[in-house]
């Protein structure tokens, strides 16, 4: 069984993979993570938010390279000295932060579309996937989408807030002060302290 079949949230889950995972184009995936942030945009406050956390949850396993995002979120020199015990309950929680993330920032449905651009920029060997939320009166929201093709199946490596922040860069950052050495035990409380908040309704 490979990582990318396994999603880890306190046990695997073995997860059938989707007829656009087959594709070749990194656009498919963003497509796909769009369709199910549009559905839970539309369930709302009307479906609890647990509810939409498990709408969701199939497709950010799918679409996302998670282990590699917190992997370098936590820092390449950091990663190696946390025991294995704490890893897994590290990516556990940091899996349940990026749902409770999501759902928290696309809780209601206001007339607003997504807009993939058909052309891909490469970096090295990545293709950056743009993506705009259009509202109805124009304004957008660009999100850029880093796809790394990974054995096989394009997944999302980091994603750039106004098309040049680096989502991993700043995740880094904040994670840097709660990581010791060989301990993630302050991280992993400060993330499901942010989950219990981001469930109870506190702003995202």
């Amino acid at each position: 069984m490979t990582t990318r079949r396994v999603f880890v949230a306190g046990v695997a889950v073995l997860l059938a993979r989707p007829a656009w995972a087959q594709q070749s184009g990194p656009q498919a995936p963003i497509a796909a993570l769009n369709a199910a942030l549009l559905k839970i945009m539309h369930a709302g406050h009307a479906v609890p938010f647990n509810q939409r956390v498990a709408l969701l949850r199939p497709v950010v396993a799918e679409v996302f390279d998670l282990q590699l995002l917190l992997r370098n979120s936590v820092g390449t020199l950091r990663w190696p000295g946390i025991p294995e015990a704490q890893k897994a309950e590290l990516l556990s929680v940091f899996v349940d932060f990026t749902l409770a993330s999501f759902v928290a920032n696309f809780d209601a449905f206001n007339g607003e579309s997504f807009v993939i651009s058909p052309e891909t920029r490469k970096v090295e060997t990545d293709e950056i996937v743009q993506t705009r939320m259009v509202a109805p009166a124009g304004d957008a929201t660009r999100l850029d989408y880093v796809m790394r093709n990974i054995d096989g199946s394009w997944r999302v490596v980091d994603i750039l807030l106004d098309g040049s922040i680096s989502r991993v860069a700043v995740t880094r950052s904040d994670f840097r002060a709660l990581i010791k050495p060989g301990d993630a035990s302050e991280l992993i409380a400060s993330l499901r302290s942010k989950v219990d908040n981001l469930t109870a309704g506190a702003a995202p």
